[in-house]
């Protein structure tokens, strides 16, 4: 897992729209390695991380809370010296190399405007970073590097700050796709992942054995090896990814079969497909903050939940196949209408069939001309029973089309209901969420209940929330806590919410017959976003009607409903908003 340069640069570019605009507001040093400033801006305030970590080295925009130590560090009361008040001016890249340089600007203690740089280098276990005067002396950093550390560079108060030593490689952005894919090609010796890292600037591993992939379709084999199919098929990838990243890219996250994140990159993955999970997101901040997260999540549950979640990607996978091998064979179906035409013609032309002919060729009356067309025969039937054969296979293949659409239907609403359950497997934070999940598929039937008697567990309860206008809001946690909550113990007049076509909770605002304030209602929109499959994007579409509005289908699965006389809210999901919500049910005896 690492940050490549590209990355780097599409993140800059992400958080550019702050520079001229962002002050510094706030200096934090939550951990040894890690920084956050409290930057505002006319679009509001932010939380911008610098984190040197060797495993989680990254910059980025952050929604998460750290909690900072009584007293602040050293180097974050000489940062807040130097950077309070000060104004972003910009951000700057060397090349595709993996450091960012925050250009600021302030006043000094004695009123001129200074400019200062504070230099993000991403790059594993040597990451840094460091704050540089205007003359580009070194004030100080996070990681103070001497001689006795590094004899090629050092990195110590007083010093000049040196780049870290260049690369001979080709940037996809400066150089272009093209010179990139003859570079590769002018080592035909080398495997291809390692000649794509030596030409190109700024890539990861995993990229580099995306494009490996693409061009030799296994990322096995040398540029020699290739062919020229191969040799085109490596320039194709390499213009659209070029293409891609002037676009922006895509945030995608990689997640293992366990639900551990893997990797994440700023183009989609193919590489892993049918091992491992994609996830893309609307921006790279939300990328890292659901990556780091996740990360932190899926450790601290691992035991308890890797069972369950290889159960529901082998049942999905299995789901998915059977599905889409019935849409072949209801494709095949479609030509039913050919054997009944076939029957047609047989029996318009017994007389000219002698039994034991291959083939009989008849003129087709259905079509303009009378075209001749040849229809294949059973040599040990007769003429009428080839024609009777070709009747039974029509009838055959229209009833199975109808079979298979019901049945199409039925593994498609199995499908959905399916992703459900990860959906809320993947947002458990807790084993008793897990406990609830695992009942719910005991009762449908894809578990079987422990024949050793287990500690009963408590009745796990709705997440509570109080909005700004006094009105509770109940989240539900799980496709079972979901119907009860809505159809058992929600009123007529309480209010419901779901994410629109997405997987998620059932969250009610409980009404006590009072009319509820838009306020709530938007508040109650939020909180539906973010505990659903669309938490990290923006422009969540959530339904909301009352009460009487909802029904359950008879036979339906656990969580499913349908609603009528609905209103749809557009919303992002804000993870501050909603803790701030259910702390303030918390804090109101919830």
């Amino acid at each position: 897992m690492a940050i490549d340069g590209i990355f780097l640069h599409l993140l800059a570019e992400e958080l550019r729209p702050l520079c001229g605009n962002a002050r510094v507001d706030k200096i934090h040093q939550p951990a040894r390695e890690t920084l956050i400033f409290a930057l505002r801006a006319r679009g509001g305030a932010v939380k911008l991380l610098f984190s040197a970590a060797a495993q989680s080295a990254r910059v980025q925009l952050t929604k998460g809370s750290y909690e900072n130590p009584a007293a602040p560090p050293m180097l974050c009361m000489l940062l807040r010296k130097h950077l309070s008040g000060a104004k972003l001016l910009d951000i700057e890249q060397s090349g595709l190399d993996r450091i960012l340089s925050f250009r600021f600007e302030n006043r000094s203690e004695l009123g001129d405007v200074v400019e200062l740089r504070l230099v993000a280098e991403i790059m594993g276990r040597h990451s840094n970073v460091i704050l540089l005067g205007s003359d580009g002396i070194i004030i100080d950093a996070l990681k103070r590097i001497d001689p006795s550390l590094s004899s090629v560079r050092q990195v110590l108060p007083g010093l000049r700050y040196q780049l870290p030593p260049g690369q001979d490689k080709l940037s996809l952005l400066d150089d272009g796709a093209d010179a990139i894919t003859d570079c590769i090609l002018e080592t035909p010796d080398r495997p291809l992942q390692k000649a794509a890292m030596g030409a190109m600037m700024g890539i990861s591993p995993v990229v580099a054995e995306e494009i490996a992939g693409y061009a030799s379709r296994t990322g096995e084999g040398t540029a020699a090896s290739l062919g020229e199919s191969g040799r085109d098929r490596l320039r194709f990838f390499l213009r659209e990814m070029e293409r891609q990243v002037r676009a922006g890219g895509v945030p995608t996250m990689l997640l293992r079969r366990d639900g551990t994140p893997k990797d994440l990159s700023f183009l989609r993955l193919t590489q892993y497909e049918g091992l491992c999970i994609t996830k893309e997101y609307t921006s790279y901040s939300e990328l890292l903050d659901a990556f780091y997260a996740e990360k932190d999540l899926r450790e601290r549950m691992k035991q308890r939940s890797g069972d369950l979640f290889r159960f529901l990607v082998n049942l999905s996978e299995r789901t998915e196949r059977k599905l889409q091998h019935q849409r072949e064979e209801l494709m095949q179906s479609r030509d039913r209408d050919r054997l009944r035409v076939q029957g047609d013609l047989l029996n318009a032309n017994l007389y000219r069939i002698q039994k034991g002919d291959a083939i009989a060729r008849v003129e087709n009356f259905y079509e303009p001309d009378c075209p001749v067309v040849e229809i294949p025969l059973d040599r040990r039937l007769t003429p009428s029973q080839n024609a009777q054969r070709y009747y039974t296979e029509y009838r055959k293949a229209d009833t199975a089309e109808k079979k298979l659409r019901e049945q199409i239907a039925q593994g498609e609403t199995e499908y959905a209901y399916l992703d459900t359950v990860m959906d809320s497997l993947l947002r458990a934070s807790g084993e008793a969420e897990l406990d609830a999940i695992r009942e719910e598929l005991i009762q449908g039937g894809y578990l079987r209940r422990r024949a050793v008697k287990e500690k009963r567990t408590l009745r796990l309860e709705p997440v509570r929330y109080l909005s700004s206008d006094g009105f509770l809001i109940l989240q539900g946690r799980g496709n079972l806590q979901n119907d009860r909550l809505t159809m058992r113990e929600a009123r007529k007049n309480d209010v419901w919410f779901h994410t629109q076509n997405i997987p998620g909770s059932h969250v009610i605002v409980v009404s006590e017959g009072r009319e509820v304030p838009e306020r709530t209602l938007e508040e109650a929109a939020v909180i539906a976003a973010y505990h659903s499959k669309a938490k990290a994007s923006a422009g969540v579409p959530v339904d909301f009607t009352e009460i009487r509005n909802v029904r359950k289908p008879a036979g339906a699965k656990p969580g499913f409903v349908l609603y009528v006389n609905y209103r749809t809210a557009i919303v992002t999901p804000d993870r501050e908003r909603v803790d701030a919500l259910r702390q303030g049910a918390n804090g109101n005896g919830g």
